[in-house]
């Protein structure tokens, strides 16, 4: 017998939107309290954004084997996602309204394994330096009892979000 898992999303064009309307920080904070979808690839994985503040984010996951790779662990791309949402919301959170961003790179450091007896990770990402054009963040992933499980760097360019065409 095989595994399912079903999950459902919304729209991404209704946040897509919101983009620039507001403070990158105000835009987090709607999807934190629901009032804006967050992104399908959210449900895809299963994590949640948990903390929005200037200059940070924080996700987390709680992972399962739908997560795994061949080996039997999570899968690294799992990790990354993670980690560049982590940091590219970090990002997110210190543009003003009619900014975007989008990341330029991302370099992950795998440290430990992780399966579901793992428990519960949160990815925390943080702005190092943040420019008129780009930024630099980093978000380390942990578990529950704050070891370090992977590190990621992440360059992200900023620029000017066109206004929405009514």
């Amino acid at each position: 017998m095989g595994r399912t898992r079903t999950y459902e999303w919304e729209d991404p064009s209704i946040t897509a939107t919101a983009v620039g309307s507001a403070s990158g920080l105000e835009l987090l904070r709607e999807m934190i309290a629901g009032r804006l979808p967050t992104p399908p690839i959210a449900a895809t994985l299963d994590f949640t954004l948990d903390e929005v503040e200037e200059g940070g984010a924080v996700f987390s996951m709680t992972p399962g084997e739908e997560h795994y790779n061949p080996i039997g662990s999570v899968h690294g791309g799992v990790y990354a996602t993670l980690l560049d949402s982590a940091a590219g919301c970090a990002v997110q959170s210190t543009l003003p309204p009619g900014m975007g961003y989008t990341s330029l790179d991302l370099t992950v450091k795998f440290l430990k394994r992780i399966t579901a007896d793992t428990g519960r990770v949160r990815a925390v990402g943080t702005v190092v330096s943040r420019g008129r054009q780009t930024a630099l963040a980093e978000a380390r992933l942990l578990d529950e009892r704050g070891r370090l499980l992977a590190h990621a760097t992440s360059s992200c360019m900023i620029f000017p979000v066109p206004a929405p065409t009514p």
